[in-house]
């Protein structure tokens, strides 16, 4: 049992289902606020590291209202996509374990703009851009031959997609490394842009290497599954159940008085002990002797 499993069951009660529409209102509220103020967003509600280590705690929440993208047409296709890859992530693990796929990624962002202020000092304004990529990957390793539209004209397959995010992630990683391949930002956006990066794909290496989760599935897999596991709580309680509310039972053919109100039960006086059978078998079963029929 991987370490996963047992922290579901102690606290799998307290998670969120259905977070991802959470986080949809978020970046919808997000929109609204950049639409009214701009820079509303950075001054109060962004990760900053320097500005939480002074109080501002609210910050390690309020930075996931950013939204994916400003523009009308966009944001519609995005929020329906995440909205859609959430969705399906928490179908196939359950609500805790796509809850602390989530929050494991905005914990691994925090944490890496902690330390790159800690060390060099430097406040990096990170965002849910790759945070949301990152749901991608897990996307892809669960079901890697779902078609997308790329351009909403080519047919591409998930898992193809997710090596394109994999060489995107590591070319953002790469400009921070070497100037030569940056283009005409400042070198602090490649900078921020290598650091959330990397926070989104340890959280994934990390959660995929931690459960065993990641494994491909169909919803005709899922749906059996689920039938399955419904078919054992029932089979389960209809025992419990039988165990609990069963009076008499015959001895040799197991008939019960659930089985068959009408059948008339009766001990053997013949036997050692206490040996009941229904009246069809009373007369013509093997007596129970002491030492042996």
């Amino acid at each position: 049992m991987d370490w996963i499993t047992k922290l579901e069951k102690k606290i799998g009660r307290f998670a969120t289902p259905n977070l991802m529409i959470y986080i949809i209102v978020l970046y919808g509220v997000g929109f609204i606020i950049n639409l009214i103020n701009p820079i509303f967003y950075w001054q109060y509600l962004s990760l900053n590291a320097e500005a939480i280590l002074h109080g501002q705690v609210w910050r390690m929440v309020t930075f996931l209202v950013q939204p994916p993208s400003m523009s009308f047409l966009w944001i519609a296709f995005l929020l329906y996509l995440y909205y859609m890859i959430g969705s399906n992530l928490e179908s196939a693990w359950g609500a805790f374990r796509f809850n602390l796929y989530f929050w494991s990624g905005v914990a691994f962002h925090i944490i890496a703009a902690m330390i790159t202020y800690l060390i060099f000092k430097v406040n990096l304004p990170l965002d849910t851009a790759y945070l949301n990529l990152s749901l991608f990957f897990a996307f892809a390793a669960l079901y890697p031959n779902v078609k997308f539209l790329l351009y909403f004209i080519i047919p591409i397959k998930g898992k193809y997609l997710a090596w394109i995010n994999v060489a995107f992630f590591v070319f953002a990683i790469l400009q921070a490394i070497f100037p030569g391949l940056r283009g005409n930002e400042s070198a602090m956006f490649y900078v921020t842009n290598a650091v959330a990066a990397a926070a989104s794909v340890l959280n994934f290496v990390f959660y995929y290497l931690s459960s065993a989760s990641f494994r491909p599935s169909s919803p005709a897999q899922r749906a059996r599954k689920k039938k399955f596991e419904k078919d054992m709580q029932q089979a389960r309680a209809n025992f419990d159940n039988r165990q609990q509310q069963t009076r008499h039972k015959c001895e040799v053919c197991g008939i019960t008085d659930l089985d068959n109100p009408e059948m008339v039960f009766r001990y053997c006086s013949k036997c050692e002990g206490n040996h009941e059978y229904c009246s069809e078998h009373l007369y013509t079963h093997v007596h129970h002797q002491a030492g042996g029929e």
